[in-house]
């Protein structure tokens, strides 16, 4: 009896969850239901009540004129120049940077990472009118250099992310290959690096997506219309079509799936290096 009450309490617990998850899941898809169902419907109709979820008539022409005129296509090549090596290379200097933390010995090892986690305590706002004022007076404002070249000497959350992944990997990989002869910078290339995919990779999206649905930091550096991201060229239809939904959310709609066919090529290594991270073997 005891253990049959058990299994129905299990059983009532399980479903419990399983409707408190579905139901937060249908909360969060609204919006982008929403998002989606106003891509497709005519001018005029979008604030209708009661709203109407599947339009009377589907209006793909936004999409056409989204993509044709509204130069939503050149915005997000401008945005893939600025972020692809950006990403790249910052993932190279944040792991590079980890390693050394996580398996080299040397003065003031530990006082260091303290130092480099308490700069992810200072707010973005605080450094902002001094960066800007440094890169005005170095003539990189109206360039795309003030959104790359931080982000390639790394972030102190990516190698505090990446540190804690290679304390995972047993040392004695390590230990051989230093008996074979290579130095430490190989061993992270040559081994480190390439047991640590699913780390990389789910550090990767976030680096790539922080950078993608970046607003603010164009904002305040790029002027040149021809030099907007994806997100400026987004906030633009504002303004050039007198806040028309239709082309705003049909953009919204284009700017979201490269995200979504990312994370769903990447969603395996992404929640390997997620669950991995953290557990010192």
């Amino acid at each position: 009896m005891r253990q049959t009450g058990r299994r129905a309490n299990e059983r009532i617990r399980k479903a419990a969850a399983y409707v408190f998850l579905i139901c937060g899941s249908l909360v969060m898809a609204v919006p982008f239901l929403w998002m989606l169902s106003t891509s497709l419907k005519e001018q005029g109709v979008v604030f209708d009540m009661p709203p109407k979820w599947i339009p009377e008539h589907w209006e793909w022409s936004n999409y056409s004129f989204v993509l044709g005129e509204a130069n939503l296509l050149h915005g997000f090549m401008n945005t893939m120049i600025i972020i692809i090596p950006t990403t790249l290379i910052g993932l190279f200097t944040s792991a590079l940077a980890a390693y050394a933390f996580a398996r080299m010995v040397f003065p003031a090892r530990n006082v260091l990472f303290v130092m480099l986690l308490a700069t992810m305590m200072i707010p973005g706002v605080v450094t902002m009118i001094p960066a800007f004022i440094v890169y005005k007076s170095i003539g990189w404002v109206d360039s795309w250099l003030p959104l790359m070249v931080p982000g390639m000497f790394g972030a102190a959350a990516a190698v505090f992310f990446m540190r804690q992944f290679f304390m995972t990997i047993p040392s004695e990989l390590e230990d051989a290959a230093m008996m074979d002869g290579l130095n430490p910078f190989w061993i992270f290339i040559r081994i480190v690096l390439p047991l640590s995919k699913p780390a990389l990779v789910a550090q990767g999206i976030f680096g790539f997506l922080g950078g993608y649905n970046d607003f603010l930091g164009p904002l305040i550096y790029i002027n040149s219309p021809e030099k907007f991201t994806l997100q400026l060229v987004l906030a633009s239809f504002q303004g050039f079509y007198n806040a028309q939904w239709t082309y705003i959310m049909a953009g919204s709609v284009l700017a979201l799936i490269p995200t979504v066919l990312l994370f769903f090529f990447a969603q395996r290594y992404f929640v390997e290096g997620i669950t991995l991270t953290g557990m010192k073997g």
